[in-house]
């Protein structure tokens, strides 16, 4: 059964070539553009891996992050944030909120492909 990846990200070319990159790479890839709905499509996707966006709509990733951890079923799933804005600030509280991995744009696929198959438990 493959690995279930959701990508919460508003910037509709960056979640279409992330879905791309990982469904070619053998992920099962949910994708929801709004923080407001990210925990809804989580609690219906159950996903192995959570991509997040710190800059979202109506409710940021760190919000969404927060309310990931403090919910029974899925707050041991797997956090990769991603922001535009790299600065110590927002990494520190990305870790404090509980985020496996903080990476900043613009990525590498490579890394990106090696991060999704080490947090699913993939490649070790």
């Amino acid at each position: 059964m493959p690995k279930r990846i959701l990508i919460v990200e508003d910037e509709a070319n960056i979640m279409e070539s992330l879905a791309f990159l990982l469904r070619r790479d053998g992920f099962e890839v949910s994708t929801m553009p709004d923080g407001a709905r990210a925990m809804g499509e989580a609690e219906r996707v159950s996903p192995d891996l959570m991509i997040l966006d710190v800059m979202l709509p109506n409710l940021s990733g760190f919000d969404v992050l927060r309310d990931l951890r403090a919910h029974d079923g899925l707050s041991a799933t797997p956090v990769m944030m991603l922001t535009a804005k790299g600065q110590t600030r927002d990494r520190d509280q990305a870790e404090q909120l509980g985020a496996d991995l903080f990476m900043t744009k613009p990525f590498s696929n490579a890394a990106i492909i090696a991060e999704a198959r080490r947090l699913t438990g993939l490649d070790p």
